[in-house]
């Protein structure tokens, strides 16, 4: 009888194993699928496709799970690491964007003459992060101290507002005289306005604005560098548009709340919207960057991830200064999730990238981009 136990209790502990493997493979196969349809998201329109553009949110996390499967199977069956590892390198151009390899060195305020210095930053219409009153007074004077502090050449902000009773042009024009403003949004029979913004120390010789089909729009100042004309763009591209509501309904699909069916479809129909309407400024982003007569730098906070069709069709041949001169998965946007990097400088081969750095005050909802950049002679 004891025999007979153990020879169940051996067959029993090898289907077990068996089963176990089964799993472990057909996990592993499963995510590497996801991973693969995921790679294709930069050459598929989401206003076409919009879930593509969902998919390439996860890509991250599936970069990491595809990682831990290849650990796993080289302890236990390394023939098997073959099939995320065969996944990873057909994906490879994936994690080239997600993380930035090159190092973080120390980032000093004391720049070379011939280079420039560019900021780029959503400052969230100078509302800051606080709830209390009287610090929110404080924020558009805090912001504009944060951002003079780094010596910029040229600034470039998004979510930027100025009305007749807070002229918040005036923080800046004193040191950077020259600048272009969308004015994307008006109310109060134009005196309040809000878009994105240039302000300039080299002189702007030309600008201009292409205008998106819903809301926002893309702008670009030429300016006189020396003997050098350079053109900046700057835009903010479709956000998911989440409210406080929306938050909620988030911790609610966290939680498995009762309530998280309906909660995931209010937010699924907001980001089908962005995706659809981001990709068609995508397209026009990039048809002003063809047109382009000059050596280009665009900034911006383009509301979408390294792995996303927006990313990849604006970015072309471009260099993105965070993966040229940072370390890291560089989180541009401090809610949500750590893998956000939505914020970007991108520039042409012309230029080469001679320090980054990401500047988190605490004033709005986007951390800060610095690049010191030149133009190669």
């Amino acid at each position: 009888m004891p025999i007979k136990i153990f020879v169940i209790l051996i067959m029993a502990k090898g289907w077990i194993r068996k089963t176990t493997k089964k799993i472990f493979i057909i996990a592993n196969a499963i995510i590497a699928l996801f991973f693969l349809i995921a790679a294709l998201s930069p050459y598929i329109n989401p206003n076409q496709i919009w879930l593509h553009g969902f998919l390439a949110l996860t890509t991250p996390y599936l970069i990491l799970a595809l990682i831990l499967f290849t650990l796993f199977w080289l302890i236990s069956k390394p023939i098997w690491s073959l099939l995320p590892i065969i996944a990873l390198l057909i994906g490879w151009q994936q994690i080239a964007v997600v993380f930035a390899w090159t190092g973080n060195s120390i980032f000093t305020k004391r720049k070379a003459e011939n280079h420039f210095r560019i900021v780029n930053w959503n400052i969230q219409s100078f509302n800051g992060l606080s709830k209390d009153a009287l610090a929110k007074k404080l924020v558009r004077n805090e912001v504009a101290s944060s951002i003079l502090k780094t010596y910029p050449d040229v600034i470039c902000l998004q979510e930027f507002n100025n009305a007749e009773s807070e002229n918040n042009i005036s923080l800046f024009k004193s040191t950077h005289r020259f600048y272009f403003f969308s004015k994307d949004h008006k109310r109060n029979d134009g005196t309040y306005q809000s878009g994105c913004i240039i302000f300039s120390k080299y002189p702007i010789i030309d600008s201009g604005r292409v205008v998106f089909p819903s809301e926002e729009s893309l702008i670009y100042a030429d300016l006189l560098k020396g003997n050098d004309t350079i053109r900046v763009f700057t835009t903010h591209l479709q956000s998911f548009k989440f409210k406080k509501k929306d938050y909620a309904d988030i911790e609610k699909i966290k939680d498995s709340d009762e309530s998280s069916l309906s909660a995931s479809l209010s937010i699924m129909r907001k980001m089908k919207a962005a995706y659809q309407k981001r990709g068609i400024q995508t397209n026009l982003v990039r048809n002003a960057l063809d047109k382009s007569p000059y050596p280009t730098v665009i900034t911006g906070d383009f509301n979408d991830v390294p792995n996303s069709y927006t990313y990849f069709n604006i970015k072309g041949d471009k260099n993105d200064a965070f993966l040229q001169r940072s370390f890291g998965l560089g989180r541009t946007f401090i809610s949500l999730a750590p893998t956000l990097r939505i914020d970007y400088i991108l520039l042409d081969k012309q230029f080469e990238v001679k320090q980054f750095d990401m500047v988190d005050e605490s004033l709005s909802d986007h951390i800060m981009l610095v690049a010191d950049i030149r133009l190669k002679k």
